[in-house]
């Protein structure tokens, strides 16, 4: 059976960047399954899978414009420590969510001062050359259920 939309499709994969540093990994874990043409992985990752079947094997790198976009400065921003009230502890690498006018999103503290804390709101791959090795485990018919919800039930899937 071939990748196509709205098959369920189990892989084994590893990621990593432009140095080799893998960045995340199925191995030591259950394989990943999701639900194809459905916006469960990066369009150009699934782009790349399209029409392949099992024991299928990719490396495809995947530019920032077609992964999680460039950096962008901007999304930097200097808050007052007495934001952040509450919160006894702040380091850096801690991630919260914000609300802002793109709505909700995850920002990164990237540092720490006794009044300021920085924090980042570029997704932590932005501005990186993703590089996927990739290898087709299982295709199968998605479930009525999946296919009404958009995702995978069960082993490696949403739940």
């Amino acid at each position: 059976m071939k990748i196509e939309k709205d098959k369920v499709v189990t892989i084994d994969y590893t990621l990593t960047d432009d140095h080799g540093t893998v960045l995340d990994s199925s191995k030591g874990h259950q394989p990943l399954a999701y639900l194809h043409g459905n916006g469960n992985l990066i369009p150009a990752l699934e782009h790349s899978l399209e029409g392949k079947s099992v024991g299928n094997h990719i490396d495809v790198a995947i530019a920032p414009a077609d992964a999680y976009g460039e950096w962008e400065q901007e999304r930097v921003k200097e808050i007052p420590r007495s934001q952040f009230s509450g919160v006894e502890e702040i380091e850096v690498g801690m991630q919260f969510s914000a609300r802002g006018n793109e709505g909700e999103h995850t920002v990164t503290v990237t540092k720490v001062s006794p009044d300021i804390i920085t924090v980042d709101a570029n997704h932590p791959l932005a501005g990186k050359t993703l590089h996927f090795d990739v290898t087709v485990v299982d295709v199968r018919h998605a479930t009525d259920d999946e296919l009404a919800h958009r995702h995978v039930h069960g082993p490696g899937g949403h739940h």
